[in-house]
C-alpha cells in the first residue's frame, strides 16, 4: 500500500480492507482470529463450508487488504489478526460519520432557516 497525501486518499487507502471483508467467508475468519487469537490454516477451516485450499486464498487476500499475516510453526501456517489495520479503518469510518453528521446539520439550518417567516 503506497501513501498518498490528503485525507481523501487516505480513505481509499482503506477500500481494500472493505472489499476483502464483504466477502462471507472472510469476515468469518476475521471474527474467529478475533474471537481466538492465531490460529493455523486446519482450525480456521473447521465449521467453514470451504476447503483447507480455499482458506489458504481468502487468507491471502485477507493478508493483501493488511488484515492477517501468517508465520510458520513447524509445519503449520499459523494466521494472525493486524489490529492496527483495523483501527486504522475504525477511524476513517469515524471521519466519515463526522463529515456527514456535519453535512447533515449544515442542511438542517438551511431547512430550519427556509421555513422561517
Amino acid at each position: 500500500m503506497t501513501p498518498r497525501a490528503g485525507p481523501r486518499a487516505r480513505l481509499q487507502d482503506n477500500a481494500p480492507v472493505f472489499a476483502a471483508l464483504g466477502d462471507p467467508t472472510r469476515l468469518k475468519l476475521v471474527a474467529r482470529l478475533c474471537e481466538r487469537g492465531p490460529l493455523s490454516i486446519a482450525r480456521l477451516a473447521d465449521g467453514v463450508t470451504v476447503s483447507r485450499q480455499a482458506v489458504a486464498k481468502h487468507l491471502r487476500a485477507l493478508q493483501e487488504a493488511g488484515l492477517v499475516h501468517g508465520s510458520r510453526a513447524g509445519r503449520e501456517s499459523v494466521w494472525a489478526l493486524r489490529p492496527a489495520r483495523l483501527v486504522q479503518v475504525r477511524r476513517a469510518l469515524e471521519r466519515i460519520s463526522s463529515d456527514w453528521d456535519a453535512a447533515l446539520g449544515r442542511l438542517r439550518h438551511m431547512v430550519e432557516d427556509e421555513e422561517e417567516p
